[in-house]
């Protein structure tokens, strides 16, 4: 069965950092580009930001670009998201996803920023 569980999230202050993390199991996780997205109370899931299988293309929402940093370690069925900067408007459950719609993803991981 497909896995996907993250960790990380938390209470932050706006300018602050987290970094999240998935572990995924049960598909070739090497052979799969990977994705997060995120869904505040009472709104839409929508896509954050994509890594292509190899690593080395990513690619960003406008409003999190040059802050947030998408990597993966293959050898660790690993994903990562580098959150940096965060504001008030990031707080969400953010959740790893196989796809960019958020249909395949884990149970997610709750980031608050707030002063």
């Amino acid at each position: 069965d497909v896995q996907l569980v993250e960790s990380g999230g938390g209470l932050v202050q706006p300018g602050g950092s987290l970094r999240l993390s998935c572990a995924a199991s049960g598909f070739s996780f090497s052979d799969t580009a990977m994705s997060w997205v995120r869904q505040a109370p009472g709104e839409e899931v929508e896509w954050v930001s994509t890594i292509n299988r190899a690593g080395d293309n990513t690619y960003y929402r406008h409003s999190v670009k040059g802050r947030f940093t998408i990597s993966r370690d293959n050898a660790k069925n690993m994903l990562y998201l580098q959150l940096n900067s965060l504001q008030t408007e990031d707080t969400a459950m953010y959740y790893c996803s196989k796809d960019t719609s958020g249909r395949s993803r884990g149970q997610g991981t709750q980031v608050t920023v707030s002063s």
